[in-house]
């Protein structure tokens, strides 16, 4: 049977409020009893040396039975709490006062009576009960002499029988039953108040079980159960109670959890849909290059010398494209891996753009768009990767001269900010739709007015950019509005 943590707790607590209240009340009653004792064996040891010396029966140590047994009597007539006893000097009881069939010892021992009479400080001393075989009693002695000669012992036991009966009689009283009773009902009331305690401070704890358990049934998924919030919104208040520290870091971790495997599942998503359009990348050049080298190896004899460059021509395209986009791919990976070297100096941003500018003149002026630096002269020195910075520059004009129209315009624009220079491109081509923004860094992601062009790319450029921009601590931005044209930026630190 499963039990839980308060019902653990109360079952402990009760098996040792029990052991406890059993311990306390058993070292009490012995405590008093025993402080009874104490003081009425001080209050009463001297009684028996009294009664030797001041009666003359026993002080001048004539021993006569039939008188002594009336002293006695008239004594414990007197006293009901005392029982008295002639002892002989071997511990014999030679005379008393009560019924022979109530005497149940022959003799007692004297070495409890020789140890109080020694010692009369070193109370309480118990001492054997001529009425109960195996009892044993406080009492008060004396030794009776006949001038030098010792006769025996005066024996007097200190609540003898008729008080233990009164004492009983008393002990069974309803007013004092009741009395036990009041104390007995407050110490449950006392175990009842604990056990609320205990509920009330183990309910968190019981919360956060049966949460962590329908966490469990629904596989950790958050979406499909409603998280408790522990304490208030304040921290101060959460820390300073550890079962609610408890509930709130275990939410911000089921949270968290959930937040990184909806990434994983997102990533590996965009993993699969990558392999996918590569893969139909990787084969549409492989497949012409098998169309025109089967055509040229079947056919060749047949082929004129024109026809055969045109097909040689067709198949080197397709292996120039099929190594592109495979360097690329590489490129992507290792980006993504983190083995990247960077290599930082200090350079003229100027001369590097224009050494872009050159690489595509020709094939801006193929759809007559005009590229152009602002400002000239640019003379600003930057603190970057060179070779990074001109590939980053190299894909976002290809990308720019592919969605600009026939006579377009492609600006390279350098600003100056307060320690960085801010390098843009930006053309008045396509441009992109709001929806498609977003998405526009991830890899093979193709927007919904992309150019279907004679030009094969691979769709990474933009991809391999931003990982190239992060790798060089910056961050490409984008502003963008359809049919308006795009505008790419980064910013660089700057050399005085």
């Amino acid at each position: 049977m499963k039990t839980s943590l308060y019902q653990r707790l109360a079952l402990t607590l009760c098996a040792t409020f029990m052991v406890m209240a059993s311990l306390l009340v058993a070292w009490s009653n012995s405590l008093v009893q025993q402080s009874k004792y104490q003081a009425e064996q001080k209050l009463h040891v001297n009684l028996a040396e009294h009664l030797a010396h001041d009666n003359p029966l026993l002080q001048d140590g004539v021993y006569d039975k039939a008188a002594l047994e009336n002293l006695f009597h008239t004594l414990m007539l007197l006293g009901p709490s005392f029982e008295f006893y002639f002892l002989d000097t071997q511990g014999n009881i030679l005379t008393y006062s009560a019924d022979p069939a109530k005497i149940k010892r022959k003799s007692v021992s004297l070495i409890p009576l020789k140890k109080l009479i020694d010692k009369p400080q070193q109370v309480p001393v118990f001492g054997d009960d001529p009425r109960d075989i195996n009892n044993k009693k406080i009492f008060s002695a004396s030794p009776v002499y006949q001038g030098e000669l010792l006769q025996g012992y005066l024996y007097i036991i200190i609540g003898g029988e008729i008080y233990d009966s009164i004492f009983s009689q008393v002990q069974s009283d309803k007013d004092l039953q009741k009395y036990g009773a009041f104390v007995v009902a407050g110490l449950f009331l006392f175990l009842l108040v604990l056990l609320a305690v205990f509920r009330y401070f183990t309910r968190p704890v019981r919360e956060l079980a049966t949460q962590m358990q329908a966490l469990k049934a629904v596989k950790f998924d958050q979406t499909k159960v409603e998280l408790k919030q522990w304490g208030s919104e304040s921290s101060q208040n959460i820390d300073s109670n550890e079962v609610h520290f408890l509930g709130a870091t275990f939410n911000d971790m089921v949270v968290q959890i959930n937040q990184q495997f909806s990434l994983l599942t997102e990533n590996d998503r965009i993993r699969r849909e990558l392999l996918a359009h590569l893969s139909h990348d990787l084969r549409t050049p492989l497949a012409t290059m098998q169309g025109y080298i089967e055509i040229l190896a079947i056919k060749g004899d047949n082929l004129s010398s024109i026809e055969k460059q045109d097909y040689l021509a067709t198949v080197q395209r397709n292996v120039s494209q099929l190594k592109r986009l495979i360097d690329q791919i590489f490129e992507l990976a290792h980006l993504e891996n983190g083995q990247v070297t960077v290599n930082l100096e200090t350079f003229p941003i100027g001369e590097l753009l224009h050494d872009i500018l050159a690489k595509f003149t020709l094939k801006a002026a193929e759809k007559n768009i005009a590229l152009t630096l602002q400002p000239q002269p640019c003379q600003f020195i930057v603190y970057s990767d060179i070779a990074k910075l001109e590939r980053i520059m190299t894909n976002l004009l290809e990308n720019a001269i592919r969605h600009t129209d026939n006579g377009g315009d492609i600006v390279m624009t350098v600003t100056q900010l307060s320690t960085q220079v801010k390098v843009s491109v930006t053309d008045n081509g396509s441009g992109i739709s709001k929806e498609d923004i977003a998405y526009i860094f991830d890899a093979r992601y193709r927007a919904s007015n992309a150019i279907e062009d004679s030009t094969q790319h691979a769709g990474l450029g933009l991809a391999i950019s931003q990982k190239l921009s992060q790798v060089i601590n910056s961050e490409l931005m984008v502003k963008s509005e359809l049919g308006n044209g795009s505008s790419f930026s980064l910013s660089l630190p700057m050399l005085p």
